[in-house]
C-alpha cells in the first residue's frame, strides 16, 4: 500500500516474518534473527530508486552495455540503540553502503530529544541516506535526527521502520514533508506510555534481551 509520504510494505514474506516477531514468546536470538531477514526484504523496496548508469563489461560470449550504481555510495544512518537491528539485515544486502550513528535521549524535563552521538558518513548532500529505526511512534526522535542530517548536508533521504504510528506519521509529515517513510506496518494508534499498538513491545529490549 502507497499513500503520499508513506509505503507500507505488504510483501507476504514481510508480514509473516512480523506475525512472529509481534508474538511475546519469541526469544531475543529469534527476534535478532527475523529482525535481519525482515530487513533485508525491506531493503529492496526502499532502495527502488537508487540512480543508475551502464558500464561497458565482458561477458564470457561478448562486451555489453550492462547496468550499474551511479553516484556516491549510499548512506545509513542508524538511530541508536534499535536501528541498528535494521542495519545489520541492509548492510547484508548493501555491504559497501556508508554508515553512521545518531544518539538521543529524552530530557525528563522537557521530554525533547537531546543529542548525544553523531557520526557520518562525509558527503551526504551527494548520496541517498536511509534512516533506520524499528519503530515510528511519536515521531520525535525521527524528526531530530533527521533535522541534525539536514543541517549535516543529506538532501535525499528515506526513513524506513519496521512498525508505524499514525501519530508518528503524522510528525514526519509536518516536520519533513520531503522524506518518505517506508514501513511493514502502520499500527492503530499509540498507548498512553507512547507505546505502538498494538505493536511488539520495546524493541530494543526484545533485540538485546534487556529490560
Amino acid at each position: 500500500m502507497t499513500q503520499q509520504h508513506l509505503t507500507v510494505i505488504t510483501h507476504p514474506l514481510v508480514q509473516h516474518k512480523l506475525t512472529i516477531m509481534r508474538q511475546k514468546d519469541v526469544s531475543t536470538a529469534g527476534f535478532r534473527r527475523l529482525l535481519r531477514e525482515i530487513s533485508l526484504l525491506l531493503a529492496y523496496e526502499v532502495t527502488r530508486e537508487l540512480e543508475v548508469t551502464t558500464m561497458t563489461i565482458e561477458t564470457p560470449l561478448c562486451s555489453m552495455q550492462a547496468p550499474t550504481l551511479e553516484g556516491k555510495k549510499l548512506a545509513l544512518i542508524s538511530i541508536l540503540r534499535a536501528g541498528n537491528g535494521l542495519l545489520d539485515g541492509i548492510l547484508e544486502l548493501i555491504p559497501s553502503a556508508r554508515v553512521g550513528f545518531v544518539g538521543l535521549y529524552r530530557d525528563p524535563q522537557t521530554l525533547t530529544p537531546v543529542e548525544y552521538y553523531c557520526k557520518v558518513p562525509n558527503m551526504l548532500d551527494q548520496r541517498m541516506t536511509i534512516v533506520v529505526d524499528p519503530m515510528l511512534a511519536t515521531g520525535n526522535s525521527s524528526v531530530a535526527a533527521i533535522d541534525m542530517l539536514k543541517q549535516r548536508g543529506a538532501r535525499n533521504l528515506r526513513f524506513l521502520c519496521l512498525l508505524a504510528a499514525p501519530e508518528g506519521v503524522a510528525r514526519m509529515a509536518e516536520s519533513h514533508p520531503d522524506v518518505p517513510i517506508f514501513t511493514a506496518a502502520l499500527d492503530e494508534r499509540l498507548d498512553d506510555h507512547g507505546y505502538i499498538v498494538p505493536g511488539l513491545g520495546d524493541a530494543g529490549d526484545r533485540m538485546f534481551g534487556t529490560k
